[in-house]
């Protein structure tokens, strides 16, 4: 009696890890929440409204004020002319936001452009849809996609891609060059972008992120997805946004009305409030991340691990093959829970074909001393790992 979209699927990767660190009281370095509990003023703001705020129906769409509050923010931080009323609307979260696209954007036939390694909720929700997954393998160390790659997967059925960047699990951000050729397809294709841009606050080293809704002739065609649980590490409290052009947005809205149809108005309150007085939250929270990226770098390197570049996300990659490793991904990383006590991310996991077996993701948002116990452990299970 089930559908089989779903039926068939296994438990989710980050379950599996999170449960297994949880049973086995393990080091969590694998699911992708900060161990820090989020900006204290927001937290506050949340708490208050609760107590003395409106605990009602909000409006469908989101509470005028943070709607308000998210195109002023990207107006400030990426130049962007949104229209509150008519281009934005609040989600449960991100993956709310994605499945309002899919749901109500993608037609049965509809061929999507998908850039594997990918978030495990894209395949199933596109395939629920009636769409057609067109996979586009990306590799590491670089993680890129080029012309030839892009012709191979554009066809006359393609009406959608779908972008995550930066990119998880791969900690990419893509260049601008990237997002111009992608750009250049979606235009000649008449294709709609569904951009999950959740990691858009979490870009190391001064680099920029560029929304491809800014890029020429995407600003009509583009599905923007954000993120405040990213925004402000909250990840619990799953308060997403999209935004897109009126006509877009109509249907986006109609869709969100009949999944969650709203979300809980203190937390919506709470993040209009911080982004509207972030302080010095987005610089404090990038300083911290990005010596927690080097801090966990550094470790790995003194204990023998190559890993690859972290250019944004919560995310490092250790390469197993290059770090005289010869198991997969996934049989290192249950046995580094199961006999070493640490929780890791098997990358493989994140492909449906032409798997990347090699690359295991840690979590770098954790505290000094998680970091380091981690590193230990892991230390310990490549050092008893068969046939290394």
């Amino acid at each position: 009696m089930a559908n089989p979209i779903f039926a068939s699927l296994p438990t989710t990767i980050f379950e599996e890890m999170s449960g297994l660190a949880r049973d086995l009281g393990a080091v969590n370095l694998g699911q992708g929440f900060p161990d820090d509990p989020g900006p204290a003023h927001i937290r506050a703001k949340a708490a208050d409204a609760v107590l003395n705020g409106y605990n009602q129906y909000p409006p469908m769409a989101g509470l005028p004020e943070l709607r308000q509050a998210v195109a002023a923010h990207y107006a400030r931080t990426q130049g962007l002319d949104l229209n509150w009323r008519s281009e934005v609307t609040v989600t449960s979260g991100a993956t709310e936001a994605l499945a309002a696209a899919f749901l109500g954007l993608i037609q049965p036939g509809d061929e999507v452009v998908v850039f594997q390694p990918l978030y495990d909720a894209y395949l199933p929700l596109i395939r629920r849809a009636g769409g057609v997954p067109r996979l586009v393998t990306l590799a590491p160390p670089r993680w890129r996609f080029d012309r030839a790659m892009l012709e191979a997967a554009f066809g006359p059925k393609t009406r959608f891609v779908v972008l995550n960047n930066p990119i998880n699990p791969a900690g990419a951000v893509l260049p601008r060059e990237g997002l111009e050729l992608l750009a250049e397809f979606c235009i000649a294709h008449d294709a709609v972008a569904i951009c999950d841009e959740v990691w858009e606050q979490v870009v190391f080293d001064g680099a920029t992120h560029v929304p491809l809704i800014a890029l020429p002739g995407m600003r009509q065609r583009t599905v923007k997805i954000g993120s405040a649980g990213k925004m402000f590490g909250l990840t619990g409290w799953k308060v997403g946004f999209l935004c897109a052009a009126p006509e877009l947005t109509r249907t986006l809205a109609r869709t969100h009305q009949f999944l969650t149809f709203t979300t809980p108005p203190n937390l919506q309150a709470a993040v209009a409030f911080g982004l509207d007085d972030s302080g010095d939250w987005f610089e404090a929270m990038l300083a911290a991340l990005q010596r927690s990226r080097d801090r966990l770098a550094e470790g790995l390197a003194r204990e023998g691990f190559v890993t690859l570049p972290a250019q944004g996300t919560y995310f490092l990659n250790i390469d197993l093959a290059a770090s005289g490793v010869a198991e997969d991904d996934r049989s290192f990383a249950l046995r580094a829970v199961r006999e070493a006590g640490v929780a890791t991310i098997p990358v493989s996991a994140l492909y449906e074909q032409d798997h990347v077996t090699t690359i295991l993701r840690l979590c770098l948002a954790k505290k000094d001393e998680t970091l380091d116990e981690g590193v230990i452990r892991l230390a310990r299970a490549r050092d008893s790992s068969v046939g290394s």
